[in-house]
């Protein structure tokens, strides 16, 4: 299900295109619902803590054969790779570090699977967010990255995230959309109609 509604998809488009009137720039943005399933990860969780518990208590006690601690072994690591499975468990299991650096992988591919680095004048610029991980990331090509320093995005970064965080994406998005629209009509302007990427807005599962 789509993290915004119809309704509120169209108004992100329509501020897309209101942007693009006035700048060169060809602006898109990707609203993904998480960067990566993680399947993974309660398996990779299982199997450390199904070597490391049954190992202690055979290491401290005594108490298993070999035998009784591979069946011990294998009991733990099927309930918890179970139990690791409930949403809830899964998300708190995942180091921020990981979450952030699947969403800026995904973010790059979008870049590139968009053609974001083949517009006429290297003027392409991707505004993406992934919700589950509660990341925003702007990402532009060498025509805007030429004529406004990286570190100008960081605050709109900051204020989006900070949206995304408390649940007001749309909000977050218009804002982001509209500050950006300003910068880029400063240093981007307008000089000719064009419109080499018409998908504007792609929302990923």
């Amino acid at each position: 299900m789509s993290l915004l509604s119809e309704s509120e998809l169209q108004q992100v488009a329509d501020a897309i295109n209101r942007v693009e009137r006035e700048t060169d720039a060809e602006l898109v943005t990707v609203l993904a619902a998480q960067a990566d399933d993680y399947r993974y990860i309660p398996l990779l969780w299982a199997s450390l803590l199904a070597l490391l518990l049954p190992g202690a208590v055979v290491f401290f006690s005594g108490w298993l054969s070999a035998w009784q601690l591979l069946l011990v072994q294998w009991l733990t690591f099927i309930v918890l790779a179970l139990i690791f499975r409930i949403d809830a468990l899964t998300s708190r299991l995942i180091p921020r570090s990981v979450r952030h650096w699947r969403a800026c992988n995904l973010a790059r591919r979008q870049f590139i699977e968009l053609n974001l680095h083949h517009t006429e004048a290297g003027t392409g610029m991707l505004i993406f967010v992934s919700e589950a991980e509660r990341y925003v990331e702007i990402l532009v090509d060498r025509g805007i990255s030429s004529r406004i320093d990286d570190s100008v995005w960081q605050s709109v970064v900051a204020a989006f995230t900070e949206d995304v965080r408390n649940g007001q994406v749309l909000e977050g998005f218009l804002t982001c959309i509209e500050t950006c629209g300003s910068l880029l009509k400063q240093h981007v302007p307008a000089t000719h109609e064009r419109n080499e990427l018409p998908n504007h807005l792609v929302v990923l599962p």
